[in-house]
């Protein structure tokens, strides 16, 4: 049997679901495209969706976990490709704050969420 899948989302657990969400909207333009509230409030999943793929981000926050996530080693990203001046975004990100490494050989660098998960940033043309 052969399978063919495709990408839907990827799940990521925050802490502070409004902190999170304003992050992903400021830092990366994602926009909240669907709610879903656990009828007891144990759980929310916000989805974060981009205006150019099917793809989403889903942020989960659980009541019950009030301390931060172990991320181990983190190496595993979510990469986002931006458009316009890559200089500029950049020194967007860097006043934010958010940089937390930087590879100039390569032309990359990532940026940590509230949670201190790391997004490579990209230009579209790379």
């Amino acid at each position: 049997m052969k399978i063919k899948g495709r990408f839907d989302h990827f799940n990521i657990n925050v802490t502070n679901l409004d902190k999170s969400i304003a992050f992903y909207e400021k830092a990366v333009g994602l926009h909240v495209a669907k709610r879903k509230k656990a009828a007891d409030g144990s759980f929310e999943l916000v989805y974060l969706a981009d205006d150019t793929t099917g793809f989403l981000l889903e942020l989960t926050w659980l009541r019950d976990h009030n301390s931060a996530y172990e991320l181990g080693e983190n190496e595993s990203h979510l990469c986002i490709r931006v458009e316009g001046d890559y200089d500029q975004i950049r020194e967007f990100h860097r006043e934010m704050g958010c940089i937390c490494f930087e590879n100039h050989d390569m032309g990359l660098y990532f940026i940590n969420d509230p949670d201190d998960y790391w997004i490579e940033i990209l230009p579209v043309n790379f």
